[in-house]
């Protein structure tokens, strides 16, 4: 299993928290931050910062709709934000205008509209791991027959 990383990821994971450090290469994927070699076209997890997410949902907004839209098609994919609940709805960037509460509704209605996972974490060394455990799951899953 190898890991791919997005030519645009501006703070990859190195994945240095697995035991043992799997391979990780750079190449352009067509959506999200990871992906799996030879399944890029089937699994992908997008990455967001805090200070990101409220930027993304807020001004770039129609941009990341056309991606979660590319993200639609997978046979899994999801969007990992590296801030929980709390931190969301009670401490959002400084200089954001946008109110938590259009995060929240945001990310569920989009979980509805696209049939893409968010995952909330609370840090980014948990956001690292969870990435982790959604492409080796889906890796493991595809390669036994678990999901077809």
């Amino acid at each position: 299993m190898i890991i791919v990383v997005d030519t645009r990821e501006q703070r990859p994971f190195t994945f240095t928290c697995v035991d043992p450090v799997p391979t990780v290469e750079v190449a352009t994927l067509k959506a999200g931050d990871y992906s799996l070699k030879g399944f890029e076209n089937q699994v992908a997890v997008e990455r967001k910062s805090l200070s990101d997410t409220f930027g993304t949902f807020g001004q770039g907004r129609a941009r990341f709709e056309r991606e979660l839209e590319r993200l639609s098609i997978m046979r899994f994919a999801s969007v990992v934000i590296e801030a929980d609940w709390d931190t969301i709805i009670r401490t959002p960037p400084a200089r954001s205008k946008l109110l938590p509460k259009t995060v929240v509704r945001s990310i569920a209605a989009w979980q509805i509209r696209y049939g893409v996972h968010f995952t909330v974490c609370p840090n980014r060394a948990f956001a690292e791991k969870w990435t982790w455990i959604l492409l080796s799951r889906f890796y493991q899953d595809i390669t036994t027959g678990k999901i077809k």
